[in-house]
């Protein structure tokens, strides 16, 4: 059976076709001032319209979100919430719940309804998740301080974890390395972590990001770089 991982990012679509765990087929698509406006749509409706494909996964790194403890029921305020982050637009933006049990944490997210409806609209079985609750299952953390952070184009996205749990979650759009180093610098003041005694992680497109990590290097005592993603090995689609 072959599906199809659909990750939205800012001004990005990412594609994988896979058999299994085979990924037969990856492009990544970044709108810029060359393409036309619709050029991402262009792209989602060229993907769906192969048919070569029988389940669609779909990963959301849109920074239209909120963080919930586990167990929060008042669905209705979903979209209340998440404008306290970013503006959102009922109208134009599906809202979504996606649940961690690992570390008793929800995601309210949303992804924009015409995305979501040409998916729907397909008839295929399809998974909606928020790249947060991905990336947090993924993460094995000791008892320790923790930052870790996965990057994208233009983007990154970290959790603060203090032994073992989740202390902060947060997604940047972000045009300047600079401007991800002194946000999560400044992250850490306001949350009490010393520079000392909190490791780093870091995770995704690292050699797009590499002025960041130099930066990075500089203040911080503890970091390992996890891994880069490499053709055919995605960590936020994985």
């Amino acid at each position: 059976m072959e599906k199809i991982k659909l990750l939205f990012t800012k001004d990005g679509l990412q594609y994988q076709l896979l058999r299994g765990k085979t990924v037969l087929e990856e492009q990544n698509f970044i709108q810029t001032e060359e393409h036309a406006a619709d050029f991402i749509v262009e792209r989602l409706d060229h993907i769906l319209a192969q048919k070569n494909f029988t389940a669609i996964s779909v990963v959301s790194a849109l920074n239209h979100f909120t963080l919930m403890p586990e167990g929060f029921s008042d669905h209705a305020l979903g979209y209340d919430l998440i404008a306290f982050n970013a503006p959102v637009d009922r109208e134009t933006e599906e809202i979504m719940l996606s649940v961690n049990k690992k570390f008793a944490v929800e995601f309210y997210f949303t992804l924009p309804k015409n995305f979501y409806q040409k998916i729907k609209s397909t008839g295929l079985p399809v998974n909606f998740n928020f790249s947060g609750e991905k990336f947090l299952n993924a993460l094995t953390p000791k008892n320790q301080k923790e930052i870790h952070i996965n990057l994208y184009h233009e983007q990154c996205e970290f959790f603060a974890l203090d032994r073992k749990k989740v202390i902060l979650y947060n997604n940047l759009d972000l045009s300047s390395e600079v401007d991800f180093l002194y946000f999560i610098m400044f992250t850490l003041s306001k949350i009490g972590f010393g520079i000392d005694e909190t490791y780093f992680f870091v995770y995704g497109e690292t050699t797009e990001n590499e002025t960041f990590i130099a930066e990075l290097k500089k203040f911080v005592r503890h970091l390992k770089i996890v891994f880069d993603n490499i053709p055919q090995k995605n960590f936020a689609l994985s």
